[in-house]
């Protein structure tokens, strides 16, 4: 009687081990330099804190905004004065990040799954440098996985490295089902960056739920391909998610132009539902680097603030 082999012999498992440890030190050492003091201090100015504590009253100087101007201190003391606060500025952060299997298309040098490995440790390590807490929720059509949000560099690797090891049980995806355990297990108000290609329907009526009671980041993720068919001829394509095999012609100009616009389409249905929701996304595309497109929105988010 033959014996059935073990899918995974202890070497292969040793071999994926040595694999993820190597995964995880690139997108550190990547990482680690691009969160510089610089952009450190961008997402520190484009996210509030909790709110603000009165930290002392002092007598006016030239420049002060004269608003902060305490009229009974004043009166009182016969000098203009003025009220300083200070901002209460712990956060608490959530990556709620789609594994799902359309994360594993890519047709530049990195899959989807990449990037948003590697932008996912670029917040956690802002967010750590700005003492703040950090977690994640990680899902397909159910939710796969959940790191309480906490604080520290080993919080940040933990997060990566959950990332980068995932085995999704799921197969498809359910941003609206994600959102709303997120909601039920987060007790504090929180930033929630939600990472996903947001290609499933049915999303918008828990993110706006979400939106009344915490602070939502839309982070859509895209790849150059998903936008414009490449004439090739005879393609075999594959949905990553319910495993369904097409073969498409490319070579046809009509086939390409209903794929755009069919793409085209898709991406203005769900920018007008977020617009209609106040909420401004991040669009990164795997065909180019994230960090630019990332501090121009901490920027974008800065001035909204200073208003």
């Amino acid at each position: 009687m033959r014996g059935r082999s073990n899918p995974e012999s202890p070497r292969d498992a040793t071999d994926d081990a040595r694999d993820l440890l190597r995964r995880v030190r690139r997108i550190r050492l990547r990482t680690r330099q691009v969160v510089n003091d610089a952009l450190a201090g961008q997402y520190h100015a484009a996210f509030k804190g909790r709110g603000m504590e009165f930290e002392e009253v002092r007598p006016y100087q030239i420049g002060d905004d004269v608003r902060s101007i305490d009229w009974n201190v004043s009166a009182r003391l016969g000098d203009p004065h003025i009220k300083l606060f200070r901002e209460e500025r712990e956060l608490t952060v959530v990556l709620a990040v789609d594994v799902s299997g359309s994360q594993a298309f890519g047709t530049t040098d990195r899959f989807k799954r990449d990037l948003v490995a590697e932008f996912a440790a670029t917040v956690a390590f802002s967010a750590a440098m700005n003492n703040d807490k950090i977690g994640l929720l990680s899902f397909t059509d159910q939710v796969e996985g959940f790191v309480p949000p906490r604080k520290g560099t080993n919080q940040v690797m933990r997060i990566v490295r959950d990332l980068l090891a995932i085995r999704a049980r799921g197969r498809g995806t359910d941003i609206g089902s994600a959102i709303e355990e997120l909601d039920r297990v987060l007790r504090q108000r929180a930033v929630v960056f939600v990472v996903s290609d947001f290609l499933d329907e049915g999303w918008e009526r828990s993110l706006l739920a979400a939106r009344r009671r915490h602070d939502v980041v839309p982070v859509v993720i895209t790849d150059p391909r998903e936008h414009e068919l490449p004439a090739m001829g005879l393609v075999e394509f594959t949905d990553p998610e319910t495993g369904e095999r097409t073969v498409v012609d490319t070579g046809r100009r009509r086939t390409r132009r209903r794929f755009e616009k069919a793409t085209k389409d898709a991406s203005e249905r769900r920018d007008l539902a977020l617009r209609r929701m106040r909420l401004d996304p991040l669009v990164l595309d795997t065909g180019s680097d994230f960090v630019e497109p990332l501090t121009a929105y901490f920027r974008r988010r800065e001035r909204r603030r200073s208003r």
